[in-house]
C-alpha cells in the first residue's frame, strides 16, 4: 500500500494536480488531499487506484528494500534508447570506485 507522501511526490512526478489524479482514478479530490496531508487513511481499494492511476501516467512505486520506500519515473522507450546509445559511445573506462 502506497503512503500519502508516496502519493504526493508521485504527483509531483508526473506533473498532476489533485484535481487531475482524482478525475484519472475516481478518487474524490478531498479523499486525496486528506490521504496526502495523513489526516485519513483510506481503504487499501482506495489507495490501489490511487496508485494504478499514478502508474498509468509514468510513476514507479519502490517498496521498502532496505534503503526506503520511494517514487520514481519510469523511462520511455526513447528515454531508454538514448541511454542505450550514450552508454555505447566508447572512449576510455574510468573507474567506478568513488573516494
Amino acid at each position: 500500500m502506497i503512503t500519502g507522501a508516496q502519493c504526493r511526490a508521485a504527483r509531483a512526478l508526473v506533473e498532476w494536480t489533485r484535481e487531475k489524479l482524482a478525475v484519472n482514478s475516481g478518487v474524490d479530490t478531498l479523499i486525496v488531499e486528506e490521504f496526502e496531508r495523513r489526516i485519513s487513511l483510506p481503504s487499501q481499494d482506495v489507495c490501489d487506484t490511487l496508485q494504478t492511476a499514478l502508474e498509468n501516467a509514468g510513476a514507479v512505486f519502490i517498496a521498502e528494500n532496505g534503503g526506503g520506500i520511494g517514487v520514481r519515473l519510469k523511462l520511455n522507450r526513447s528515454e531508454v534508447k538514448r541511454i542505450g546509445v550514450l552508454e555505447n559511445e566508447g572512449g576510455i573506462v574510468g573507474i567506478d570506485a568513488v573516494p
